[in-house]
């Protein structure tokens, strides 16, 4: 490393305090120098426990980004937020890390991309579960052609009652939306990736409000507030890519199912087949006999993994701070996550028409 990098964080809620500022404060080449909260007590809270000696506090984010110290920001704010302060972010000369999704709607996203190019800088988006030993190892088997073509694939984002009740996860005004942009989104990108397709050609989606409404309901975090619950509880969804690739997209906080599982996903190829629904399993015909492999993750390193020790947000942060200090290409590009939400908003587009959405093909990337 070639250099310290100094940070500032703006949005020091629980995506902040969970899992941005514990990775970060493992590395070794950068200091945490500003923080900024529209509550000052957060701001202040997150300094004492991350901050370097010289760390500032803010509620203004504009006040932040004029210190011109700051090499590099991450945006941890609700997503209506997401892209105004990281374009004014990169517009100030400095690095972005935004949290998922890239923004609330495709145009914000794609104007966060614009800014990117324009400046020079360099934008990534907190997909971390990218980052996990399953998804490293398979991500290997996949660009390595073991699964061969990959023509249907399933994202899996399923929670029986896992509403979070806390911030504004159930504004749709300032979320965008519920479960499909909040979880679907990481199951989405985790698809994406692996398949190594980002050429959506029609997509068609449903949206469920069925167990909003219900007062005092079974809820990890408590009931929840139906009056405030704005958003859809369920949204399912179909996409097909320009080759003919199908992906089936499911996402639920509240879904009447024992079939659970977050940001993972399942893969058909012409070779082989893989999911990562009970471990991560490799699936196919070999000598005119059917096999499944199950790949034991703790007998050696993958891909980004310097050891056992090592937590998919950690290698995430590291990955993030080593692409900019030898001018390397993020692991996850906007051009990527900018994608994922054109075809979120598709989904929510037809899910609101009843109609299939066709994606423009300058939504390509």
């Amino acid at each position: 490393m070639s250099k310290t990098y100094r940070i500032g964080i703006i949005g020091c809620g629980g995506i902040a305090n969970g899992k941005h500022l514990p990775s970060l404060s493992k590395l070794g080449n950068v200091e945490l120098v500003a923080f900024c909260d529209i509550v000052q007590e957060r701001a202040e809270e997150a300094k004492e426990k991350y901050g370097s000696s010289e760390a500032q506090v803010y509620t203004d984010y504009q006040e932040l980004l004029q210190d011109e110290t700051i090499d590099i920001v991450h945006v941890l704010t609700p997503n209506i937020s997401h892209a105004e302060i990281s374009i004014a972010a990169l517009e100030s000369g400095k690095h972005v890390m935004c949290e998922k999704p890239m923004a609330k709607t495709a145009a914000e996203a794609q104007k966060m991309l614009e800014a990117a190019e324009r400046t020079g800088k360099k934008l990534t988006i907190g997909y971390n579960n990218r980052f996990r030993e399953d998804s490293l190892y398979l991500k290997q088997l996949c660009e390595a052609g073991e699964l061969g073509s990959i023509y249907f694939a399933k994202a899996h984002a399923i929670r029986r009652r896992a509403v979070p009740t806390w911030g504004v996860f159930l504004d749709e005004e300032k979320q965008g939306g519920g479960p499909l942009i909040d979880i679907g989104t990481h199951a989405l990108d985790l698809t994406l990736w692996m398949m190594d397709n980002y050429q959506p050609k029609v997509v068609l989606g449903t949206t469920h409000h069925e167990l909003s409404q219900r007062e005092n309901a079974a809820n990890a975090w408590g009931p929840w507030d139906p009056q405030k619950f704005s958003v859809e509880d369920s949204a399912f969804g179909m996409i097909v890519m320009e080759n003919g690739a199908t992906i089936m997209l499911e996402s639920s906080w509240a879904l009447n199912s024992l079939d659970v599982d977050e940001a993972k996903c399942s893969l058909s190829g012409s070779e082989a087949g893989a999911d990562m629904k009970n471990g991560l399993r490799i699936n196919g015909e070999k000598y005119s006999r059917l096999y499944t492999n199950e790949i034991d993750l703790n007998a050696g390193g993958v891909a980004f993994y310097d050891g056992k020790s090592e937590s998919a947000p950690d290698i995430e942060m590291r990955k993030w701070i080593e692409a900019i200090d030898k001018d390397l290409e993020p692991v996850v590009t906007p051009k990527q996550a900018l994608v994922v939400s054109q075809i979120l908003e598709a989904l929510y587009e037809s899910a609101r028409t009843g109609k299939a959405v066709y994606m423009n093909e300058s939504n390509q990337a």
